[in-house]
C-alpha cells in the first residue's frame, strides 16, 4: 500500500507545530514532513516526533528569502556563501530529527543575472550540497515549482530538473515531484511519472486547481497513487495540500487509500 506522510507546514495548522505530530499520528499518517523547521529548536521537534512515534522523513534546506518573495539561495550567483553556510544548519536538523532526505528548492531567477548564470550556480550548489551531506548518509532531492503560483521560479517542471541533474550524474540527487505543481503547468501526469519514477526520491500531492485535499478538485489522485505503487515507487507520498476545512475533516481520502 502507498505510504502517506502529512506535511505539517500545511496540515493541522489549527494547532501549534509541536502538537501537529500527535494529530498526524492519530489521523493515521505513518510519517510527517516539514517544509522549513528552523524556527523551532531541533531538539523540541525531535522530542515531539519521538513521543508520538512519528518519523520526520523530509525537510527543505534553508532557502533564505524565497518564501517571502525573494530569489532564495540555491541559484543566486551572489549568495553562494550564504547557501554554503545553510548546509550545517540543515545537517543539524536532519541529524536531530533522523531525516534521511533533504529537498533543495532552486528558487527564483535572481534580478541582474542571466538564467544561464543562475543554472550554473544551482548546479554547483547542488554538487556542493551532495558532497557535504553524503558522508553523513543523507540524500538530496530537488523540486520544480510552477511559475504561476511562484512567478520567476527557475525550474518549473520535473523535466527541467531532470535535465539539470543529468549534468551531475555522480551526485546521486533525486527528483521530488509535486503532482499539484505538475498539474498547474498542464503536464500529463501519468506520462511524467512514467518518465521519472526511477529517479524520483519523493512525491507530494494536492488536488487541482485549488491545491486542496484529494476529491476537492479534478485530479484522479487515487488512480495516480495506484500507478505509482504498481510501477515500483517505494518512497513516501507527502500530503502537501491546503485543507478546505479543518484538517481532520478533509481526511476521508486517507481511509479509502
Amino acid at each position: 500500500m502507498p505510504r502517506f506522510a502529512a506535511n505539517l507546514s500545511l496540515l493541522f495548522t489549527e494547532y501549534p507545530l509541536l502538537q501537529r505530530f500527535a494529530q498526524a499520528a492519530a489521523a493515521g499518517f505513518g510519517a510527517v514532513e516539514i517544509q522549513f523547521p528552523y524556527d523551532h529548536p531541533a531538539e523540541a521537534l525531535a522530542a515531539a516526533a519521538r513521543a508520538t512515534g512519528t518519523p520526520v522523513i523530509l525537510i527543505n534546506v534553508p532557502a533564505g528569502d524565497l518564501m517571502t518573495g525573494g530569489p532564495g539561495l540555491a541559484s543566486h550567483p551572489g549568495r553562494r556563501d550564504d547557501f554554503a553556510a545553510a548546509l550545517p544548519q540543515a545537517l543539524h536538523y536532519a541529524q536531530a530529527l533522523g531525516v534521511a532526505l533533504l529537498n533543495i528548492l532552486p528558487g527564483r531567477l535572481a534580478a541582474g543575472y542571466s538564467r544561464q548564470a543562475c543554472l550554473a550556480t544551482l548546479a554547483a550548489n547542488l554538487q556542493l550540497a551532495a558532497d557535504f551531506f553524503a558522508p553523513h548518509g543523507l540524500r538530496l532531492c530537488c523540486e520544480a515549482i510552477n511559475d504561476l503560483d511562484m512567478p520567476g521560479f527557475l525550474l518549473r517542471t520535473p523535466d527541467e530538473v531532470a535535465l539539470l541533474l543529468a549534468e551531475l550524474p555522480q551526485a546521486g540527487i533525486g527528483l521530488q515531484i509535486d503532482i499539484y505543481h505538475a498539474a498547474r503547468m498542464n503536464l500529463d501526469i501519468p506520462a511524467l511519472l512514467a518518465r521519472h519514477l526511477p529517479q524520483t526520491a519523493h512525491i507530494q500531492f494536492a488536488d487541482y486547481p485549488g491545491r486542496g485535499e484529494p476529491g476537492s478538485g479534478t485530479l484522479p489522485l487515487p488512480d495516480y497513487f495506484d500507478f505509482i505503487e504498481k510501477n515500483g515507487y517505494t518512497g513516501w507520498l507527502g500530503a502537501e495540500y491546503r485543507p478546505t476545512a479543518t484538517s481532520a475533516d478533509t481526511l476521508g481520502w486517507l481511509a479509502r487509500c
